[in-house]
């Protein structure tokens, strides 16, 4: 997962504030709860000591609304001088909640984040396609649409049933579906060459998605799911069609999740390319060798709920003592605490490295934390032969 969204945190003065709020407005009763909620964790913050002029503008930004709909969530995070991220995400939280303090609070945000699909609805039929960009990088605006419109240019598309003629139009019609097509595919495969989706999902007039799909370059077709039920223009059962891409997008957030588990299972079948235990997970972020911090779902709230590390200034200056940060140089001035999950994103942030949530018993995280790694020498910690303190303690966790 890509965290470039984080980044504006690094280096910001502290302390932060960051907040989770339900911002569903269904209506204009939503509306006004959704106010209520604010006005709530404000409340909080204000007798925690948050500045006044840090809460007026995160008040400014929850009072512009998303436009999302149906239910989602919202997460501000402001430093000392002002906000500096300010994500939608797809779920809203069970609780609306507020942290000031040194640190950001950020696993819940980057938990949701993890679920954002770049992905673009292309809609055809005979005469061209809509094609509907959805960041899903839960950016201020949320998912909102960026529609491009494609029209082949080649009008006559119609048949029609009798005598030869009927024969000269069905071949000249025939002849318009496959030049629209080549049209759609053409600009297709050029939006896909500069923007990088995750995903193509194609739908509409059922010939169309078939000569449209066998037009498209091998770039665009690795990337591609036909979905059906949809269509350019109006007819089209909504909310069934929605439904039907979401279980698209489920379908490859697991198989994007299941890649990056399978490089780490692989990691560690081999003893090479992957490590866990947060000693071994810390070493190897202090080395800028992590592709991929790999965390149990349940970390959140189990494993590293409550344990802090040592930090200094830079994000991959971090250890479990200050004795750690002594080796590293930083002097005690510079050194500071900071929660144990927001340590390790900082430190992945700071390698853009991505982060990827498990199901507790999918892979096996000693700790509820491992990494898979970009590169690996002969000092880095192993899975199989003990090189270091640390793998021989997770050596007899796992026996």
């Amino acid at each position: 997962m890509d965290l470039h969204w984080l980044k504006p945190l690094l280096g910001r003065p502290a302390p932060f504030t960051t907040v989770y709020l339900d911002v569903t407005r269904a209506d204009v009763a939503g509306e006004a709860e959704a106010a209520d909620r604010w006005r709530a964790v404000r409340r909080t913050l204000e007798r925690d000591g948050a500045p006044a002029a840090v809460l007026d503008e995160i008040g400014e930004r929850f009072a512009v609304p998303t436009g999302v709909k149906g239910p989602h969530g919202r997460v501000i995070v402001a430093d000392a001088e002002g906000v500096r991220v300010d994500r939608v995400l797809s779920e809203p939280p069970a609780q609306s909640s507020a942290v000031f303090g040194p640190a950001p609070a950020l696993l819940p945000a980057v938990r949701a984040a993890e679920e954002g699909v770049h992905h673009v609805l292309v809609e055809v039929d005979r005469n061209g396609a809509d094609l509907t960009w959805h960041t899903g990088d839960g950016a201020r605006t949320g998912d909102a649409s960026e529609v491009e419109h494609v029209d082949g240019g080649h009008d006559d598309v119609h048949k029609v049933k009798d005598g030869a003629l009927s024969r000269r139009n069905q071949t000249r019609a025939e002849d318009s579906w496959e030049r629209n097509a080549e049209a759609v595919a053409a600009v297709l495969g050029k939006r896909v060459a500069e923007r990088s989706p995750d995903l193509v999902v194609l739908t509409g007039d059922v010939r169309a998605v078939a000569l449209v799909r066998d037009e498209v370059d091998q770039h665009v077709r690795a990337v591609l799911v036909e979905v059906p039920g949809g269509a350019r223009g109006e007819g089209v059962k909504r909310d069934a069609f929605a439904a039907k891409v979401a279980d698209a997008l489920d379908s490859f957030r697991n198989r994007r999740r299941e890649a990056v588990l399978a490089r780490f299972r692989e990691g560690q079948g081999r003893g090479d390319g992957a490590v866990t235990a947060l000693d071994d997970v810390i070493e190897v972020l202090r080395r800028g060798q992590v592709d991929e911090l790999v965390l149990h779902e349940s970390t959140l709230t189990g494993a590293l709920a409550d344990k802090e590390l040592w930090v200094g200034p830079e994000p991959l200056q971090l250890g479990t003592s200050s004795a750690d940060l002594d080796a590293l140089g930083v002097s005690g001035d510079a050194r500071r605490k900071l929660p144990a999950g927001v340590a390790l994103v900082r430190a992945a942030l700071g390698q853009d490295a991505g982060v990827t949530f498990a199901e507790d018993g999918s892979v096996e995280l000693v700790g509820g934390v491992g990494a898979v790694l970009r590169w690996s020498d002969g000092s880095t910690p192993s899975e199989s032969v003990p090189t270091q303190s640390a793998d021989q303690r997770r050596l007899r966790n796992v026996v």
